[in-house]
């Protein structure tokens, strides 16, 4: 659908994951997948989110354990530094936001808008069981 490379901002709370805060809820389904998909080709996603300090730690390191890291956590940009003179508004393509009118569409109709009729499916990844080393 969009040729070209977005900035895509993107909750954490209700739409990474299960609203649970100031906790980290479980990740939402095809969330992770989704993710990794629109940053393989080549878009920029920026975690923004109204947590600060050490809730907006523990939610980027669970983005990270989950593969996920960000070109940005609530800037437009890595390294840039807030200066409380101007908006927190940040300048991206696309917000994916639980708020949104009309609610959360969900991973899959959002990767479908963002990539078009032709995108390939979102699949789940299936994590490695203790014993799958045995399987071979």
């Amino acid at each position: 659908m969009f040729d070209k490379m977005l900035t895509i901002a993107v909750d954490f709370d209700g739409t990474i994951v299960e609203d649970a805060y100031p906790k980290v809820g479980k990740p939402k389904p095809f969330a992770f997948e989704t993710l990794k998909m629109l940053e393989s080709k080549g878009h920029r996603l920026i975690l923004w989110t109204v947590r600060s300090g050490r809730t907006l730690r523990e939610a980027v390191e669970f983005c990270e354990k989950n593969g996920i890291e960000f070109y940005a956590v609530n800037n437009e940009f890595a390294g840039e530094q807030y200066s409380g003179k101007s908006s927190r508004k940040i300048n991206a393509d696309i917000f994916i936001d639980d708020r949104n009118v009309g609610g959360f569409l969900g991973w899959g109709a959002i990767y479908h808008l963002i990539e078009g009729d032709n995108a390939e499916p979102v699949k789940k990844t299936k994590k490695k069981s203790f014993f799958s080393f045995l399987k071979k």
